[in-house]
Formats: C-alpha cells, structure tokens, sequence
C-alpha cells in the first residue's frame, strides 16, 4: 500500500486530485493537510473523509514539527503539493502571506521528505532515497509571465495535426515557437507577487533535484476550471456575473 501526503486538498484542484486518486487506486492510504484558509472548504471532501484510506489533518505546511509528525507516522511515499496562496489581487494587498506560505512551506516540505527519505549518501556524497519516493510540486502557468507578440513574425502560426505532433515529440528542444505558447524550456518571468513566490518555489524544487538528487517533478497548470472552484476566480465569475446580469470585468 502506497501513502500519499496530499497538501491543500480541501481546495479546488486538490479535491478533485483526492476524488480522483481514490477512485483509481484501492490499496493507497491518503493524509490529506490543509490550513482551510479562504479556499479551503471540507465541505468539497465531505464524502471523501468518510473513507477509511483518508486522514484528514489541519494544519500549515510552514509548520515543521507537525510535517516532521505526519513523516514520522506515516511512512509518506508520496508528497502531493497543491497548498498555496493562489490569487494574484490578493498577493498585491499581503505579499508577506504568499511569500511565506508558497515558498517557505515548499521548503519545509522538501527538507522534511529529504530527512526521511533518505537512507545513506552515494560515493559522491549525494543522499541515497527510499526507492519509489516522488515529491510533486503543483505549480502555475503564469510563471512564465505574458506572451509577447512576435513583431519580426508579423503573422499568426497556424497548424495542422501533424505539425504538432511534430513539434511536442521534440519539445525538450523547443525554447518557444514564434512566442505563441510557452513550453517546458521558456525562461521564467513572473510579474506579480503571487507568481512569483510560486516561480521561487518551483526553482527551489529543481535545486533539490540538482543539489541532493531528490526525486522531484514539477506541473504547471493553465487556468483550471470546474466543480469546487472558489467564486472569485475567473471563469465562475463571469458565470456567476452573467447568471445575475452584472458587468463582466476586463483584465
């Protein structure tokens, strides 16, 4: 039986990932840790909770002694990170809360998976791990910032299926493609606080990776929507707005 640490899973995405892992998987066990901050609501996860493969913890993930308590209770296989502050209005009014939460909580968790999933060092001095240990760190698109248009271009790139296929069988190799999409390569060029305290952390997670050979990976998700989502974000909004015939806001 595989146990999963599954951070911020009473908001949006998290619950969805956490009705998800259970419907795929019997054998796993599931911690799930969540502060129940603005987003946060038990109320997505009411009928998971009731399952005996799921324990649910309050807490922050900046907390060191209660993630060193989960680590050494459970034997955590996998770290699921999906808890952060994740609105960029509200990064601009309380920097300080993005800062601490996005990137010092990633810390503690990295450094606590590290602690206790390491087993001896190599003849290099790098950190042996536990096999099948991960560490997934759930990131964000805007990281990479706005797409520029391509001025020297002057035109849209268009393609067919082929082209395509062509072009994300060689993506590794791909830095952009005439600025119209970013890809796995495109440098990072946060612009507001939040992104950049998620940008921070995702560097963070690639120097573990590169400093201790820690088993990592990182997603970065492209404007999520659907069941859960909390009201404010964009799509529900304009949904919501419609529904009520008010203004619909422009970014």
């Amino acid at each position: 039986m595989k146990t999963y640490l599954v951070t911020g899973a009473a908001g949006f995405i998290g619950a969805n990932y956490l009705k998800y892992i259970l419907n795929k998987h019997n054998d796993i066990f599931v911690v799930v840790l969540d502060k129940l901050t603005y987003a946060g609501n038990l109320k997505n996860i009411e009928n998971e909770l009731k399952d005996k493969r799921v324990e649910f913890v309050k807490g922050d993930i900046c907390n060191n002694e209660l993630v060193e308590n989960i680590f050494s209770r459970y034997d955590i296989d996998y770290v699921v990170n999906f808890a952060a502050e994740s609105h960029v209005d509200r990064s601009i009014e309380n920097p300080k809360l993005f800062l601490e939460t996005n990137i010092l909580g990633t810390q503690t968790l990295l450094d606590t998976a590290k602690k206790y999933w390491t087993v001896g060092k190599d003849e290099k001095g790098y950190p042996i791990y536990k096999e099948n240990k991960k560490y997934l760190q759930v990131s964000t698109d805007e990281v990479y910032g706005s797409l520029k248009k391509d001025i020297a271009e002057g035109k849209e790139l268009t393609f067919n299926d082929k082209d395509l296929d062509i072009l994300l069988q060689n993506r590794g190799e791909v830095k952009t493609f005439g600025n119209k999409f970013f890809t796995e390569t495109t440098p990072l060029s946060p612009k507001s606080p939040y992104s950049t305290s998620k940008a921070s952390a995702d560097m963070l997670v690639m120097a573990y990776q590169e400093t201790f050979h820690m088993p990592v990976n990182i997603t970065r998700c492209s404007n999520n929507y659907g069941a859960y989502q909390f009201p404010e974000k964009l799509i529900p909004l304009i949904i919501n707005n419609v529904l009520h015939g008010k203004n619909l806001p422009v970014y």
